[in-house]
């Protein structure tokens, strides 16, 4: 194991930036089974001292953080001043980045530019006392990674244990698993993710034989070629994705959004009901088949127009 150039691999944060953080509230509400949260609204200038791109900016933030069993879900909708989350806004609605805690934030950040990564934006918390750091990773890894210090250690609550009178999950849990991202090169972005979470590269699979996967993709069977790669972390899967030359979701994200965050993923139980549950809502399937070794199934589900991103059920096969 190397050296991770973050100074950890516990990714422990995901963060959507939306236009409507009141919509986007009552979508995640609804999704993890919670009260919808309230937004609050980020401080001014003299207390955030923010920079963007080597240059102050009196850029605000409605904000919303969710605490769920594995990653904190953050919501963004950004003013129209200068800032990373309105750049991106102006692009698109989604995932903008995943956080790691540093303890030392020069350090890390100085580490991260001798090896090409820079500095995009920093400020100051205006809840609590610390600091942030957007780093440049697109290029290399298909999404931002932010850099988060506290001046006084702030640990996440734990999730309250549910009673039968609490709001349920949609999905049956609340349990975000895994993040994917549609990559051109597999090796090159796998080189990238392993030097800055400081892991060793894992094996990387392909396809499995089609008479085990059985995809089906907007309706018609198909191979589903892809390389793929799985890089655990402490709270949450990354899995890397490079698709073949078959028609499948993941060769038309590749189309016709380029690489990027493809899919967040739950493990679930009962999965057709839970597909139901789904398409009655207005989220028909994309793509479903089997694990390339026929341990499980998965499901694509078209999210899109209220969470800004594929989710992906998964269910394995009792043994």
């Amino acid at each position: 194991m190397t050296q991770a150039l973050l100074g950890t691999s516990e990714i422990n944060q995901i963060c959507f930036v939306v236009k409507d953080i009141e919509k986007a509230a009552g979508a995640f509400a609804t999704l993890l089974g919670i009260e919808k949260p309230n937004w609050f609204l980020t401080g001014t200038q003299e207390i955030s001292q923010i920079v963007y791109n080597g240059v102050p900016t009196p850029a605000r933030n409605k904000l919303i953080f969710i605490n769920t069993p594995s990653v904190q879900i953050e919501l963004i909708e950004p003013d129209q001043e200068p800032s990373t989350m309105r750049d991106f806004l102006n692009q698109q609605e989604g995932i903008h980045h995943v956080a790691v805690n540093t303890d030392d934030m020069k350090k890390q950040l100085a580490l991260l530019g001798e090896n090409g990564y820079g500095v995009i934006q920093t400020g100051e918390f205006t809840a609590s006392k610390g600091r942030y750091a957007y780093v440049n990773t697109v290029p290399a890894c298909k999404t931002m990674v932010e850099l988060l210090e506290r001046d006084e250690p702030q640990p996440i609550p734990p999730v309250k244990p549910r009673t039968a009178d609490d709001p349920q999950p949609l999905l049956g849990t609340d349990t975000l698993t895994q993040i994917a991202v549609v990559v051109k090169d597999l090796d090159e972005a796998a080189e990238a993710y392993c030097a800055l979470l400081g892991v060793e590269k894992p094996t990387v699979l392909k396809e499995g034989d089609s008479k085990i996967t059985q995809v089906v993709y907007r309706g018609e069977p198909t191979e589903a070629k892809a390389r793929f790669l799985f890089i655990k972390t402490p709270m949450i899967e990354i899995e890397l994705i490079e698709p073949g030359d078959s028609p499948s979701t993941w060769k038309e994200h590749l189309e016709t959004k380029g690489e990027g965050v493809h899919h967040i993923s739950f493990h679930v139980k009962s999965m057709d009901e839970k597909i139901a549950i789904l398409e009655e809502k207005g989220y028909p399937v994309i793509q479903k088949g089997n694990f390339f070794n026929g341990t499980g199934r998965y499901a694509y589900m078209d999210t899109t127009s209220d969470y800004h991103v594929i989710i992906e059920l998964l269910e394995k096969f009792e043994a």
